[in-house]
């Protein structure tokens, strides 16, 4: 049972290299569409089976190779699917500085810790485009 299951997972406006570890995770359970609309997990996924939490520390700082690039994230949900093929995903719901979601297989990020300064410096730069910082 969840205390906080009121509460969501991120705040509009996301977070700096400096108060991530505020992010609540969802963990211990498998995420369902409720969980979801109530903004206490980032995904669920109905479309597998056998889905059980993975055992991870979160909230985790990463780094996620995503089409884009690299990109500084930190995982607030961890859980391992299979599908019908028998194959087992491991599927990470991570939330982005600007505090926007984001879902990625397990196997396409680093974990890192928040001293990495990569991540630091992805995660200065995304808040930077976020708040606008052009000079004029």
């Amino acid at each position: 049972m969840m205390d906080d299951a009121a509460e969501p997972v991120f705040e509009e406006g996301g977070y700096d290299a400096e108060d991530w570890t505020r992010l609540k995770p969802f963990a211990g359970a498998v995420a369902t569409l409720e969980d979801v609309q109530a903004r206490r997990a980032i995904f669920a996924l109905d479309d597998t089976q056998n889905g059980r939490p993975i055992d991870m520390e979160l909230p985790q700082p990463v780094i996620w190779w995503s089409e884009d690039g690299e990109e500084a994230a930190v995982a607030v949900q961890a859980e391992a699917h299979e599908t019908d093929e028998g194959e087992i995903m491991e599927v990470l719901g991570l939330v982005m500085p600007d505090g926007g979601g984001a879902v990625a297989l397990l196997e396409d990020v680093d974990l890192v810790d928040d001293s990495d300064p990569v991540w630091r410096r992805l995660v200065t730069d995304a808040i930077g485009d976020e708040a606008g910082d052009d000079e004029d």
